[in-house]
């Protein structure tokens, strides 16, 4: 089945092409950011260049912020969301997935020297925990930790701003954002992962993967495809080793 996807996709990249109009964030280093001429960076960017190559069309980036980056789609203002969207039974309602591009587990970061720990009993009730507004990483804190105060923010950025001001406790996130992001950088020293990596599957799903509309069953799988063409030719192992050490991909 695999290799009929792959072969599908080949076949399709003969097609006339056009452009396919997808949905960015800009603000989630180092999978998508904003560079200083203007321009959007990151992993996801190169995944969603590579994927519209792989189909013969090509990518026409829209800078949405994440908030408005599901109405965006659903507006037409787009076509796909390439912006490290998990795919979840509850978005499911709403849009249609690829096949993911990629899965990691999540963490909480702090200082290296906070002494919290988020397994003890209570260990984070009364702390002051940051998250992104309308991602998984929300509602993961409001199902496990419920004796938190949990700061909403627009972006991640926008929480590590707050982190490094002392404003807040911790910060919840993709392990390999927080850390290659923030942690690894010159910003992120004295900060360190708090406690274990985890994955709920309930609410993070099934991995990272381009959001379509529902009726949008072709592109559907015409970009699912090419998630896969693009890891048999070797194309995804390449960009990926431009930003991590490790194969994100997963299981």
């Amino acid at each position: 089945m695999r290799k009929l996807l792959a072969a599908t996709a080949l076949c399709l990249a003969t097609t006339p092409a056009f452009a396919l109009n997808v949905c960015v964030e800009g603000a989630y280093p180092p999978f998508s950011e904003t560079a200083s001429d203007g321009s959007i960076v990151g992993f996801d960017i190169d995944i969603a260049n590579a994927i519209c190559e792989q189909i013969g069309d090509t990518c026409n980036l829209v800078k949405v912020d994440w908030d408005g980056i599901i109405p965006a789609l659903l507006e037409k203002k787009c076509d796909a969301i390439v912006a490290s969207m998990s795919s979840t039974a509850e978005r499911k309602q709403v849009i249609d997935f690829t096949a993911k591009y990629y899965q990691v587990p999540n963490e909480f970061v702090g200082r290296a020297d906070s002494g919290i720990d988020p397994a003890a009993p209570g260990g984070l009730d009364g702390k002051v925990v940051g998250a992104q507004r309308g991602t998984i990483h929300q509602a993961y804190v409001e199902k496990h930790y419920p004796g938190v105060q949990l700061t909403l923010y627009g972006s991640q950025d926008e929480a590590i701003l707050d982190l490094t001001s002392g404003r807040i406790d911790l910060i919840v996130g993709d392990a390999i954002q927080l850390e290659e992001g923030f942690v690894n950088t010159p910003a992120g020293e004295g900060y360190a992962r708090i406690g274990e990596q985890f994955y709920d599957p309930e609410i993070h799903g099934e991995g990272a993967a381009i959001g379509v509309r529902k009726e949008d069953t072709e592109l559907r799988d015409k970009l699912s495809a090419a998630i896969l063409a693009i890891r048999d030719s070797g194309k995804y192992q390449e960009i990926e080793k431009k930003y991590f050490k490790i194969d994100i991909y997963g299981s």
